[in-house]
């Protein structure tokens, strides 16, 4: 079965970028919380990290920005679902979305002039706080 946004045996993160899961570590634990004699003894809980520094599939730029933004080892957690499998399609999904957001590129802000309303608006505010202001003011006695 081949979950949405993956490709067999890769974990999709962006449009450009598809990391092998033979670089992804998963890891099966029990899950805390409520859920009686089934929580006590199957291992649903699934813990899917990535070791930025050891890829192979990463560029220079990449694992720098990685290293940046979420540091040497990036981690997902799922113990949503009773089933080891279902939580191990949510860990790695959840682990795509962290790796594509840390390897988003922000866009670069082009810098704008205010507007002429939105600089009468501000003068317009300041003249009625400056106005409020005079009006709290002790009567002048001549």
């Amino acid at each position: 079965m081949c979950e949405a946004g993956r490709e067999p045996g890769r974990l999709r993160v962006n449009d450009r970028v598809s990391i092998p899961l033979a670089e992804v570590t998963v890891r099966a634990s029990r899950s805390s919380g409520p859920g009686g004699q089934h929580a006590n003894v199957t291992a649903s809980r699934v813990e899917a990290s990535f070791d930025v520094l050891a890829s192979q599939t990463l560029g220079e730029a990449q694992r720098r920005r990685l290293l940046a933004r979420l540091g040497p080892r990036v981690t997902a957690v799922a113990q949503d679902a009773r089933s080891q499998s279902r939580n191990r399609e949510l860990a790695l999904a959840r682990l795509g979305e962290r790796l594509a957001r840390g390897l988003a590129v922000p866009k670069r802000r082009r810098a704008t002039r205010p507007t002429a309303a939105s600089r009468e608006r501000r003068l317009l505010a300041k003249r009625r706080a400056t106005q409020r202001k005079r009006e709290r003011r002790r009567p002048e006695e001549d």
